[in-house]
């Protein structure tokens, strides 16, 4: 996994390459190692934010919450602001202040904050983790850390979420000033989205003396959504494209199971009755796809009629005996069509199995 021969790998210190759907990891470089983030904390601070409900809440910024070091969207002390427009100027423009007023607003102080962001990293799984304060400052005697795996984690949770990802993959936002006579207009750090790679749908940058250059982005191109997480990289920019790149070509998202009737079913109890709700994707290198097995089990039939839409089995895919994932398998009491006589294109092997002694009689 840490060898990508198609561009010779990453200057990042610790990379990962994950895909975004399945939590696949396509490339990782010392992607566990707690290490010092900087700005792309704000991913947490800005999906706490959205999950608050208060998005269109009016906030009150208060003099603690300027009174800090760095990048800056430049608010005062009094001045009343839409926290929907506090995580744009977060997010695009990485301002301290509006990290700190977010954390006021919906943390009730910074400190409540704080703890509201390691809580919700352990609810993620991110073990390689803490949080110290809502911005990614280098504070002295305290620590702040996460790791790329934790952060691509991270990301995937954010991502599922409709406004994060719209508030991440904005190029440009305008925000009402009250305390001066002209708005803001704020334009995303981010060049990936702006204009260096045309599969960008978001991220977020970060730099600290101590820290170097973080990048957190996000791509999506043919129905694949991919993260990529770089720490202390001096070409972050081009290894992140050069990951992209190297993960859409090498991992296609591959479809190993269709929806619809399961035609390799030949119980006669279950034979034109049994079927899949959705579709089973999966990253796959093309190496790989005949190492694709699926078990199909089936509950043992017995005298008790099957309802319509009841779950009487499931379907479990794996990848040279690591398990990829499942699809519930349902019954019908009428026929059910099969969409594509592909079902399993993609597996070499269809084991099935009844849950318990039974013959097709």
């Amino acid at each position: 996994m840490n060898n990508v021969k198609a561009f010779g790998g990453v200057s990042a210190r610790n990379a990962v390459l994950m895909d975004q759907k399945t939590g696949r990891i396509l490339y990782g470089k010392a992607m566990h190692d707690p290490e010092r983030i900087a700005s792309i904390t704000k991913i947490m601070t800005a999906i706490l934010a959205v999950e608050s409900g208060k998005l269109q809440n009016t906030v009150t910024i208060s003099s603690r919450a300027v009174q800090t070091e760095g990048s800056s969207i430049y608010l005062k002390p009094g001045q009343k602001i839409k926290l929907e427009d506090l995580v744009y100027g977060l997010m695009l423009r990485s301002g301290n202040d509006a990290a700190n007023a977010i954390a006021e607003s919906v943390g009730g102080s910074i400190e409540g904050f704080i703890y509201m962001m390691n809580e919700k990293a352990k609810e993620i799984g991110m073990s390689n983790t803490f949080f110290s304060n809502p911005s990614g400052l280098d504070e002295n005697g305290k620590e702040h850390y996460s790791s790329a795996y934790d952060m691509a984690l991270l990301t995937r949770y954010a991502m599922e979420n409709p406004m994060y990802a719209k508030i991440a993959g904005t190029k440009l936002h305008r925000a009402k000033n009250t305390a001066e006579s002209w708005d803001y207009v704020w334009k995303n750090k981010n060049k990936l989205l702006t204009f260096m790679y045309k599969y960008s749908t978001g991220g977020k940058t970060g730099f600290t003396k101590k820290a170097r250059r973080t990048l957190v982005s996000t791509a999506s191109k043919n129905g694949m959504d991919l993260i990529v997480v770089t720490l202390n990289d001096g070409q972050d920019w081009q290894d992140h494209i050069a990951l992209f790149e190297y993960g859409f070509d090498h991992y296609p998202l591959t479809k190993v199971m269709s929806k619809g009737g399961i035609r390799e079913v030949k119980d006669k109890i279950y034979k034109g009755h049994v079927y899949l709700k959705n579709d089973f994707f999966y990253p796959l290198e093309e190496k790989e796809k005949e190492h694709v097995t699926v078990t199909i089990e089936l509950e043992k039939p017995t005298d008790k009629r099957f309802e319509n839409d009841e779950i009487v089995g499931k379907a479990i895919i794996e990848l040279e005996g690591e398990q990829l994932g499942t699809r519930n398998i349902f019954y019908s009491k009428s026929k059910v069509k099969v969409f594509t006589k592909e079902v399993f294109e993609q597996s070499k092997e269809v084991l099935l199995n009844l849950m318990g002694e039974h013959s097709n009689g």
